[in-house]
């Protein structure tokens, strides 16, 4: 995701990769807490926003070698989760795609303005939950 001058959610150009992971998440049912483990842990300099749907939101900026990804709590879950997000051009058809194979919606499209993407999660057969991303800042 971007907004609040934070780069996550950016595609990379990487030949034979198709659609890259663009952005995790590490979520829980208390925020703030996850949010000082993973600093303490890895020593990540999370800065942290409210999103709508996100109420503690800790964005770590991609560096070097890594992705961007953030730490915190989601509307959409209710348990402990980690979710990869993969760049896609039309999240919503990729959800019916998804469907189509057996998964299930976790989270229907959503526009976050704040952040300049639209994301959804879904769920695959085995039960892992998957976002998919458009990030709107990226494609203009």
């Amino acid at each position: 995701m971007t907004g609040n001058g934070v780069d996550v959610c950016r595609p990379t150009n990487v030949p034979g990769v198709g659609n890259p992971v663009t952005h995790f998440e590490i979520l829980g049912p208390d925020g703030p807490a996850l949010i000082e483990f993973y600093r303490e842990l890895f020593g990540w300099q999370l800065q942290v926003s409210q999103l709508p749907g996100w109420p503690h939101y800790g964005l770590l900026r991609p560096s070097g070698t890594g992705i961007g990804g953030a730490v915190g709590t989601a509307d959409a879950t209710d348990r402990p989760a980690v979710v990869v997000y993969v760049e896609v051009d039309d999240p919503q058809a990729y959800l019916d795609r998804a469907q189509e194979l057996g998964a299930t919606v976790v989270m229907p499209t959503t526009h976050v303005g704040e952040a300049e993407v639209t994301v959804a999660w879904l769920q695959d057969p085995q039960g892992n939950v998957v976002g998919v991303v458009k990030n709107h800042e990226a494609s203009e």
